[in-house]
């Protein structure tokens, strides 16, 4: 790993899973060997699973697992019967310990979607990577205007966060729940993350698109657990222009603290790889839509724009 990334190297460290296009036979051999997840009366691939992942669950009869065709079929007439069967498999795997990401449980759904945009299954935030589903966040960033150009509220993750402890984060960000719409969901994590106030987030913040990419997790992404796991995302993107008297304040330990960062010092910060990775890209899709990553001044500009808006191969929201 570069001691020093560029900006490619910081997308390419967080959209990792090859592209059938570019690489078509590293795509094909790398998906001959996943087991599709699917679930019953739906033919649209929800998710990517690793065969060791399938191998080591305990299946039970609410599962169809075809191990010729690489499938695993979730059985159930309604959303209702299939989170049913979900809630119970996961509950026994979680008591049988074996799956480490499963310590990081949260008690927190997300929607698996189809591909009219309706909800086939909710899943264990936790277990999510098992199944390799698409999972939806939201990321907001806090700036302040100044003569010294634009400065950047950044918080330091706490040491005890389950994912990415340590790291530097975008000023705000969390993953959208099942039931929960995006911009209610940045509001209300601006509030707890950072104690902005409501009204003001919900009067200021502007989405400004969406950041996608297919990560394959590493080390960084929980400590002490699997790695390797598929995990396609969808993060809907938030700016909010603050005022220099707004200063953000942890408030659910989430944080340690928040920096307002000059951008060579928030360049510097991205260079040596101190962010998260998701955040990092979240940052280089700020930068582009504020004219501070350029055509003229990045050299791999076209590659970096198409791969922050990756299409993903499953269907979403």
């Amino acid at each position: 790993m570069p001691t020093t990334y560029t900006n490619l190297d910081l997308v390419k460290q967080c959209d990792k899973f090859p592209y059938a296009q570019t690489e078509p036979e590293t795509y094909a051999r790398e998906v001959s060997a996943i087991y599709k997840f699917h679930v019953e009366g739906c033919s649209s691939v929800l998710g990517f699973m690793l065969p060791s992942i399938v191998q080591d669950f305990q299946w039970s009869s609410a599962w169809k697992v075809d191990h010729q065709r690489k499938t695993v079929l979730l059985c159930g007439a309604s959303v209702g019967e299939r989170d049913e069967n979900m809630a119970r498999t996961l509950a026994a795997e979680r008591q049988r310990s074996h799956f480490k990401v499963l310590t990081g449980w949260r008690d927190e759904l997300y929607p698996v979607y189809g591909p009219d945009h309706d909800v086939l299954v909710n899943v264990e935030r936790a277990a999510s990577p098992l199944f390799g589903v698409v999972t939806y966040g939201v990321q907001m960033t806090a700036y302040v205007k100044t003569d010294l150009g634009l400065q950047v509220w950044v918080p330091r993750r706490a040491a005890t966060k389950q994912t990415y402890p340590g790291m530097l984060d975008d000023t705000v960000g969390g993953g959208i729940s099942s039931g929960d719409a995006p911009f209610a969901s940045v509001v209300r994590e601006a509030a707890e993350e950072a104690s902005f106030p409501a009204d003001y987030v919900a009067r200021n913040a502007r989405c400004c698109g969406l950041v996608s990419y297919f990560d394959v997790r590493d080390q960084r992404a929980a400590p002490g657990t699997e790695t390797g796991l598929l995990q396609p995302e969808c993060m809907y993107v938030y700016d909010l222009e603050v005022p220099p008297d707004l200063v953000p304040r942890p408030n659910d330990n989430e944080a340690e603290d928040f920096r307002l960062l000059r951008l060579p010092e928030l360049c510097a910060a991205l260079r040596s790889g101190e962010f998260k990775t998701n955040c990092a890209l979240v940052l280089i899709d700020f930068f582009v839509r504020h004219g501070i990553v350029t055509p003229e001044g990045e050299r791999d500009y076209v590659e970096i724009v198409a791969r922050l808006h990756r299409r993903l191969e499953f269907p979403c929201a």
